[in-house]
């Protein structure tokens, strides 16, 4: 598998390093739920067919942070993106939904 990085270009996977699932948030430490909170984040997640958003740091690169898009079948990769810009996107929803 090869990883187009938005920075350094296509490189292999093996200068990449693999962080988990992008695709869920971690939960507040300080909520009076926590423990459960944690134990879902955990453990309880769905390993549903299509397409999956993950975590990876190009370690042997440029030292990026990106979320790789992916089919969990095929292996094939829809899209990077460096992971500071998902976030602003995501936080700029978050500000117009409050």
């Amino acid at each position: 598998m090869r990883i187009n990085c938005p920075c350094c270009g296509e490189r292999g996977l093996d200068e990449f390093v693999y962080h988990g699932d992008a695709s869920v948030t971690r939960p507040d430490a300080l909520a009076p739920d926590a423990m459960n909170d944690f134990v879902k984040y955990v453990y309880e997640r769905t390993n549903t067919p299509g397409l999956h958003r993950e975590l990876w740091f190009h370690a042997a690169g440029c030292h990026a942070w990106l979320v790789v898009t992916r089919g969990i079948a095929t292996h094939a990769i829809t899209s990077v993106e460096l992971a500071r810009e998902v976030a602003r996107k995501r936080d700029l929803v978050t500000e117009e939904n409050a």
